[in-house]
This record gives structure tokens, sequence and C-alpha cells, in this order.
């Protein structure tokens, strides 16, 4: 079984087809963790903003139906709605990948929202008021004072989200995405040996797990630090 999957990797250039998914997989997690801070912070924001005023309340409303859709619904199911249905109608036609940048991003936002809603409600309510009676704006305080304790808080969490995305991307492959899984599926069913394949795939995705939570914890260390010295 190895020399066969020696031959196939080595001998018939099946590493370039490893290395294509691997970088898809990790632009997929990396790229879509992003997407999903940015929607959901601004998700959390408007859900903490949500009783100010009427506006800010259909918003609130909105954004919980959001992450009630994006946390209700496996991702596969959301791949596939977006690939056969949303996509075609608004003629929006780009490469798998990004596809899957897009739905893994939307994904993640929803679960993001309430995580950064959670590390916005663990800062002290008198922050916020502090700098409303410096006279800065409900935004700028937000974002100059509540927003860089929250992400202090959140850390740990956002690591496992991005841990969870890309154990996640395995089921990118639904809509014709090159990722670690198909190139680790196409070397196993040249010959049919599908042991040793397989076993090096669960393995790349656990030393990409590792590192992540390495440097998370690199991270925790040095904000811990900063927080001493302050």
């Amino acid at each position: 079984m190895w020399e066969s999957f020696y031959e196939q990797f080595i001998v018939y250039d099946g590493y370039k087809l490893v290395l294509q998914g691997l970088m898809n997989t990790m632009i997929i997690a990396l790229v879509g963790l992003v997407i999903g801070i940015v929607i959901g912070t601004i998700v959390a924001v408007i859900h903490v903003a949500g009783t100010r005023s009427r506006v800010a309340r259909v918003f609130a409303y909105i954004g919980d139906l959001y992450t009630t859709i994006f946390r209700g619904t496996p991702i596969v199911v959301q791949l596939l709605v977006f690939h056969f249905v949303i996509f075609p109608l608004i003629r929006l036609n780009i490469p798998g990948v990004w596809e899957s940048v897009l739905v893994f991003g939307l994904n993640s936002g929803a679960y993001v929202a309430e995580i950064m809603r959670g590390g916005i409600l663990s800062v002290e309510v008198g922050q916020l008021e502090a700098g409303r009676t410096l006279g800065l704006s409900f935004t700028t305080t937000m974002l100059k004072v509540v927003f860089p304790q929250a992400i202090k808080n959140v850390i740990p969490t956002l690591g496992n989200e991005l841990i969870a995305i890309t154990k996640d991307t395995s089921v990118a492959g639904y809509v014709g995405t090159t990722d670690l899984t198909v190139a680790f599926r196409a070397l196993a069913s040249n010959d049919y040996q599908i042991i040793i394949p397989y076993l090096m795939l669960a393995l790349v995705y656990l030393v990409i797990v590792i590192i992540f939570t390495v440097i998370i914890r690199i991270v925790e260390r040095r904000l811990r630090k900063s927080e001493r010295r302050s």
C-alpha cells in the first residue's frame, strides 16, 4: 500500500493536487473567518444597540434572523443552496473556491456574532458610559473603548472557530472545490487503495489544527503579558 501511495503521490505528481487542495483549504478557512469576523462584529454591535431606536431594533431583528438561519442549517445545505439556487439567480459566476469562501464567511459570521456579542457584554458597562460621558459617540466608544477590550476576551473562542472552519472545509468538494479531502480522495480512487490516503488526510488536518492551536496560545500569552504591563 505504501508503494502504491508513493507512486501516486510522487511519480504521478499527486502531491501537486494535494498542495492545491491545501492552499484552497487555507484560503477558505482564513478568508472565511475574516469575513465572518467583519459580519459578526457588525451584527453583534447592532444587536447590542438594538434598544436605542426603532431603526436599530429592526436591524437587530434582521441580525437575529440571519444568525438563526445560518446556525440552524448545515453548512453542506448552505453550500448547495448558494451554488444551485442563489448564485445562479443573481447571475454570479465565480470559481468554486470563492463560492466556498463566501458561504463559509456567512456561516462563520452567524457564530462570530454571538461570540462578539458575548465579548462586548463582558466589558463593564461603565466603560461605555465613561466614553459617552467624555462626549464620544456610541460608534466611536464601541470602536475605541469597548471593542479592543472585547476582542481580547474572545481570542480563544475565535481560535476555536478557525479550527472548526478548517475541519468543515472538508465538505467544500460538494460545489466543485478542490480541497484537501477531494485531493486525497482522488489519490485513493486512482488505485483503490484507500487506507493510506485517508490516514494521511487525517494526519494533515491534525497537523494544521495543532499549528493553529499553538499560534492561538502564543497570541493569548502575549495579550496577557501586555495586560500585566499596562
